[in-house]
């Protein structure tokens, strides 16, 4: 039976004026505004399987992904929305809802519509795709069940998506300007057809959320009809320059403790820029690695957007000494090497093998923190700080993942080292193909910097001339060359 309430309810206050619901809305809120659990949870299933799949898309074409910065924004992309994929999955499980039905599709037309975009060719197709269609209809689905919830009754929901959609609403931002300084009406005019067939997806489905009215349009399948295929070969576009370059054995020049501090500055923001690599990396081993817990993807994920991150740090130190990085060779060797040469397992040991070897205090992390200490640069202080930071913690996945299907840290180490040595078997053999000289970049970088900062430069590090010919990062002597 329907009570009629002639009350003025706007009137109602706690004690003393205080507001009412812990002022999470109010009484007329609270009174006319909600949704069933059932109705909740099958939204949320929807995002949830939108939030695992968009964090793979990203992730899956970073490596073949030549334009830097959009290989950065993917490794952020990536990680939020496979974090996002977590905490929907508990708040899933609070709701008398075991989560049965979570790794499958909850509609063959939003999976139809991610399978496109995936799928899609070009980096203009699939920044639409992402950043007009996916993410945009996201935001909707976030927005209209926000709006709809009433917080008082379901706040975990509430406070799960608030926190989504905050996320969502960044990247969305990010997405229009990547698509006003990419996509022109030549390219949105060759995909139109394609993109309303993706509208058309998202109408069948009742909008992401599946809220909306469902039509019932014949579907038929336009880049997906050809299955995926990862593309495990890094691309760089044209600043990237003299890619195979192992001219400048940046390791060997820190570890000198008859260099002085200035010079090995230059060297610590060339091997955080190079560290583009590991994502190109690591995309490989996500992708290539199946049937593993969703925590071991959001850890993966995790660790490769720091990584990211690590690259941005040393594109930051070469802004901040006005170095023109697109004039270093940046190599891609580690990536291509180890994602057409090695298993994925042989290059997640690999990975955990450089981690570990980075924690020695007197080699490792700590020594690198300390030489940024003795050039007395705040930024190259904070950069290897957090460096090292965000390395114990990658330490940590090596040991959670890697260590226990290999048998054991030392069994673990061992494998990566050998494995390790497939990557470095070709260095004279890319001199011979013509594909670099190994140039030694580096008295050319060194110089133009004293100079631009009006200092004299060092004779003995304007003569340094140690290549990665004869000895790894580690320092361990390489074989087969």
């Amino acid at each position: 039976m329907k009570v009629n309430n002639n009350s003025d309810d706007s009137s109602y206050m706690g004690y003393l004026g205080l507001p009412p619901f812990v002022n999470l809305l109010s009484v007329n809120e609270a009174l006319e505004k909600g949704q069933t659990a059932e109705k909740s949870v099958n939204q949320l299933k929807r995002y949830h399987w939108a939030f695992k799949r968009l964090s793979l898309i990203f992730t899956k074409r970073i490596t073949a992904m030549p334009i830097y910065e959009l290989k950065m924004a993917f490794g952020l992309h990536a990680h939020l929305c496979a974090e996002h994929v977590n905490s929907i999955h508990e708040r899933v499980r609070e709701m008398r809802e075991p989560p049965f039905g979570l790794d499958t599709a909850p509609d063959e037309n939003l999976d139809l519509f991610l399978d496109e975009i995936q799928c899609a060719p070009s980096t203009e197709a699939l920044i639409l795709g992402l950043y007009e269609k996916a993410i945009p209809a996201l935001v909707r689905g976030l927005e209209n069940s926000l709006e709809q919830i009433n917080t008082l009754f379901e706040h975990p929901t509430y406070r799960v998506l608030r926190f989504a959609l905050l996320e969502m609403k960044d990247i969305q931002q990010y997405g229009r300007k990547a698509i006003g300084c990419l996509v022109n009406e030549i390219h949105r005019n060759e995909l139109s057809t394609w993109v309303k067939l993706l509208d058309r997806c998202l109408e069948n489905c009742g909008d992401l959320d599946g809220t909306k009215t469902r039509s019932n349009q014949e579907l038929i399948p336009h880049y997906s009809k050809i299955p995926y295929k990862y593309d495990p070969i890094p691309q760089r576009d044209e600043r990237f320059l003299d890619r195979y370059n192992m001219g400048v054995n940046a390791e060997a020049f820190l570890l000198d403790k008859e260099q002085p501090p200035f010079p090995k500055l230059i060297m610590l923001y060339f091997k955080r820029l190079r560290e583009i690599d590991v994502p190109e990396m690591m995309a490989s081993i996500i992708e290539e690695t199946k049937d593993k817990p969703w925590d071991y993807y959001k850890d993966m994920i995790r660790q490769l957007w720091d990584e990211t991150r690590h690259a941005m740090m040393g594109e930051l130190g070469f802004i901040s000494m006005g170095i023109d990085w697109t004039k270093i060779p940046i190599t891609w060797n580690w990536s291509y090497q180890l994602n057409t040469k090695c298993s994925p397992i042989e290059r997640h040991a690999i990975l955990f093998f450089i981690e570990q070897g980075l924690m020695p205090a007197k080699t490792g992390k700590q020594y690198e923190w300390e030489v940024a200490l003795s050039t007395e640069s705040n930024l190259a202080k904070l950069i290897q700080d957090y460096d090292w930071a965000d390395e114990v913690l990658h330490a940590k996945i090596g040991r959670d993942w890697i260590v226990p299907e290999i048998g054991g840290q030392n069994q673990t180490m061992e494998f990566g080292s050998q494995a390790w040595d497939k990557a470095y078997e070709d260095w004279g053999k890319w001199k011979e193909e013509g594909l670099t000289n190994h140039q030694n970049w580096w008295p050319k970088v060194y110089s133009d910097t004293c100079e631009r900062m009006g200092v004299v430069p060092d004779p003995k590090v304007l003569a340094y001339n140690v290549s990665y010919k004869d000895a790894r990062a580690d320092q361990k002597k390489v074989k087969n060359n």
